[in-house]
């Protein structure tokens, strides 16, 4: 095949184009906005594992809609969600890119729990229906005791690839992973939980920390760490913090990756298949 040519073909450009039709009215059916937030913001995140990329003189490609989203929530805005692209830099190989399809949303009074429902609902309507079974994060990964993050990353991600065909669930994940999750009432597991789909992580959801006096706390933490690594220090979104104190209403949030969904739809093994071309 030529260069110049895209990676999927037509017939898989037109089967995705039908998921997303899909993935939208499953929103229009239930009343859930669709919104657009910027791609370029002067901000970004402050979360060690997650790398961006910066536009000199403008600021950063965003990795995800969330912040923008909570500003909206904070404002009023009803549940919402945005389909579009998202960027992480580093990020290459068959189940990564640097440009990505994201669906993220936020449902208002949901908990973490309501939500992993309708995430299924939403995955049974584009890949058909097939039973979900539910994991604790330890039953992953055996005892944490004082192994490091690093560690627990590459057991978590080798764990997933292990798992029988199937449908799991992930949850309980501990506190120190809770990113902006809220904590369970043991304060020592995270309100987060992720979809693990024919050993494909697709979807990372939290029950929405809404402290925030918390959210600054666990952004200086984040700085720490990315001392600790090496890695740039990044200014905190006071916009967003400013948002926070206006006050984030209950809700739930979750990001799934939408090419690894039209992948997995579509019976190929590499995220290229399911794309009309690569950035890169």
């Amino acid at each position: 095949m030529s260069d110049w040519q895209p990676l999927a073909s037509v017939t898989q450009l037109q089967q995705r184009a039908l998921l997303l039709s899909s993935a939208r009215a499953f929103f229009a059916e239930r009343n859930v906005l669709e919104v657009q937030t910027p791609v370029l913001a002067k901000h970004t995140v402050t979360e060690p594992d997650i790398q961006s990329i910066e536009v000199p003189g403008f600021g950063y490609l965003q990795t995800s809609p969330e912040y923008h989203i909570k500003r909206l929530l904070a404002a009023g805005a009803p549940s919402c969600y945005q389909l579009g692209p998202a960027f992480r830099f580093g990020e290459q190989g068959r189940l990564h890119n640097p440009e990505f399809t994201m669906l993220e949303w936020y449902r208002l009074d949901f908990d973490h729990w309501l939500l992993m429902d309708e995430v299924a609902e939403l995955v049974d309507q584009l890949l058909g229906a097939k039973p979900y079974q539910q994991l604790s994060y330890t039953d992953l990964v055996g005892p944490l005791g004082d192994r490091p993050r690093d560690e627990l990353d590459l057991a978590f991600a080798r764990a997933c690839e292990r798992l029988s065909a199937g449908r799991f669930f992930i949850t309980d994940y501990p506190a120190e992973q809770a990113a902006l999750a809220r904590l369970n009432p043991d304060g020592l597991t995270a309100a987060r939980f992720e979809l693990v789909v024919d050993g494909v992580e697709l979807a990372n959801g939290y029950w929405e920390l809404t402290d925030p006096a918390e959210h600054r706390r666990r952004f200086a933490k984040d700085n720490e760490s990315r001392g600790q690594r090496t890695l740039p220090q990044v200014a905190l979104d006071e916009a967003f913090l400013d948002a926070m104190k206006a006050g984030l209403p209950n809700c739930a949030g979750v990001a799934l990756g939408f090419d690894r969904l039209v992948m997995l739809a579509l019976g190929v093994k590499d995220l290229s298949q399911a794309l009309a071309f690569r950035g890169q």
